[in-house]
């Protein structure tokens, strides 16, 4: 089966680095995948601490943060393009609750069988007065390719892909997420050649 882009949709799926991936960026890494198609797609890397906490983050947007849960929790370095702009990753909202009218946040991305993400401001402020999201990953910055460029990368075996699993992003340490993410393939890094690839 080819990896053309009218067959493959990896939207809520992870792509899991493999070992021949030296750039510094997405070395090991795991991406969380919000837009696929066949004009490109856009994720945020799960498993890379930016060099801020949210409690920082929070100092930054001149925000109290009032979830203890969240305070000392590392904002996630999300990819290479607009590294300065915040991105929230998050559990879909409950709208069955009669309070929650309509669209909760003014920019939300739905992402098929998956998660939210959305990009206002009023998700932050709404976990800054201790609501919004009960499961979140703050990220600064985003990944994201060209018309082509992915279903390049795959078939050069750049990449492995699996479902997604919130639990691995919300729930494991970063630094475990790498091994985690392989784990859902029934795999372990050292299995993995560094010259996959490249007969």
């Amino acid at each position: 089966m080819t990896a053309d882009s009218a067959s493959i949709d990896l939207k809520h799926h992870f792509l899991i680095a493999m070992p021949g991936l030296e750039d510094e960026t997405f070395s090991r890494s795991v991406i969380y995948m919000c837009e696929h198609s066949a004009r490109g797609a856009m994720g945020l890397i799960i498993n890379k601490p930016a060099d801020i906490s949210m409690r920082h983050l929070f100092d930054k947007v001149e925000l109290p943060l009032r979830r203890e849960d969240l305070m000392e929790s590392p904002v996630g370095h999300g990819g290479p393009v607009q590294t300065e702009r915040g991105f929230v990753l998050h559990e879909p909202l409950l709208l069955d609750k009669p309070e929650q009218d309509g669209p909760v946040y003014a920019s939300t991305l739905t992402i098929p069988g998956g998660l939210e993400m959305t990009t206002s401001r009023d998700v932050l402020e709404a976990l800054s007065s201790g609501v919004g999201p009960r499961r979140v990953l703050v990220t600064l910055g985003y990944s994201s390719w060209g018309e082509g460029q992915l279903e390049s990368e795959l078939g050069e075996n750049t990449w492995l892909t699996v479902p997604a699993s919130a639990n691995v992003i919300f729930e494991v340490p970063m630094a475990e997420r790498y091994d985690r993410a392989l784990d859902l393939l029934g795999l372990k890094s050292w299995m993995l050649s560094p010259d996959a690839g490249h007969a």
